[in-house]
């Protein structure tokens, strides 16, 4: 089968396309035909040899989220799940390529109305989106500030929180993103590359209630100073390279809480499936922003850590 292979830590030029043994599926898994690959900032470190969740050395195949089709099952496993449409993790690598087998509990069927593609980009930014709206406990009528709007799962932020009957302030680098955002739900659009992007949100807001940091550094910091008592903040990337490591006593002086959501991996599957439901039922909408084929996965990189990106990025393979 087709593959990309990680030959070393480096730059976007480690992942090489080559050949693969096509995998077999062992009692209690199943081999999933894989139509689309999911491509997270998360695979992008750990290319670079960064510390992060996903484990291995290379040689290896990364990836961690597929969407396909179910065609063989191994010993143990009900032989009707054959023929389904499914996303699932792959455990942390495998997905960058045409088959990945993994086991029968993984897989989450997708929905009759939504296209797998869709699937493929809410696997995992429509799990972290819909967590983190949960775990601030978002209230109509509050203002709330998402940045890095125009990313996958900022993208999802915003739509989720207009949804809530939220004030959304959305944040984004640069015009192309900026004028995606009011189609998203945006009550207010701003571009954090211009110097007083934070005068603008106050003007806009006289403060915010809820902060959804997906930049960090210095930008979550300062995010974090627009905060009104009784605040919440959490963080769900670094964009910037770092976390926004705001202190916590410097919450507690601001009556701020920041937030850390600890959730099972039951949980999880159910923020997944919450996503697809609602995806299907035309409430939320993946932006996928660009499509690379398989053998192009080290270009696809290359995009997202020029931050050149919107949306989701996956790999088509069929």
């Amino acid at each position: 089968m087709r593959a990309i292979w990680l030959r070393g830590f480096g730059g976007p030029e480690v992942l090489v396309p080559g050949p693969a043994p096509d995998p077999v599926p062992g009692p209690g898994q199943v081999l999933i035909d894989v139509a689309h690959a999911n491509i997270t900032f998360v695979e992008t470190q750990f290319r670079a040899g960064r510390t992060g969740p996903f484990g291995g050395s290379p040689p290896l195949i990364p990836g961690n989220g597929v969407g396909g089709t179910v065609t063989d099952v191994g010993t143990g496993v009900d032989p009707a799940l054959v023929g389904r449409r499914v996303v699932s993790s792959t455990g942390g690598s495998g997905g960058y390529a045409e088959r990945v087998t993994v086991d029968a509990t993984a897989p989450i069927e997708v929905p009759d109305p939504l296209a797998l593609d869709a699937a493929v980009a809410l696997l995992a930014d429509g799990r972290t989106a819909t967590m983190l709206i949960d775990a601030v406990d978002l209230r109509p009528g509050e203002r709330v500030l998402v940045e890095a709007a125009a990313g996958g799962v900022g993208s999802l932020l915003v739509q989720l929180a207009a949804a809530a009957g939220a004030r959304v302030v959305a944040l984004a680098g640069g015009p192309r993103k900026v004028s995606l955002l009011p189609g998203l739900g945006a009550a207010v659009a701003v571009d954090y590359r211009e110097p007083d992007w934070t005068d603008r949100v106050r003007a806009a807001t006289d403060g915010v209630d809820v902060v959804f940091d997906g930049v960090g550094g210095e930008l979550g910091r300062a995010a974090f100073k627009l905060l009104d008592p009784g605040g919440r903040m959490v963080s769900f990337g670094l964009a910037s390279g770092e976390w926004a490591g705001v202190p916590p006593e410097d919450a507690i002086a601001r009556k701020v809480a920041l937030l850390r959501p600890d959730v099972p991996p039951a949980r999880l599957r159910a923020y997944t499936e919450q996503a697809l439901a609602e995806a299907a039922a035309g409430l939320l909408r993946p932006v996928i922003g660009q499509r690379f084929p398989l053998e192009r996965a080290a270009d696809a990189h290359a995009a997202i850590e020029s931050r050149a990106t919107v949306g989701k990025t996956l790999l088509d393979l069929h």
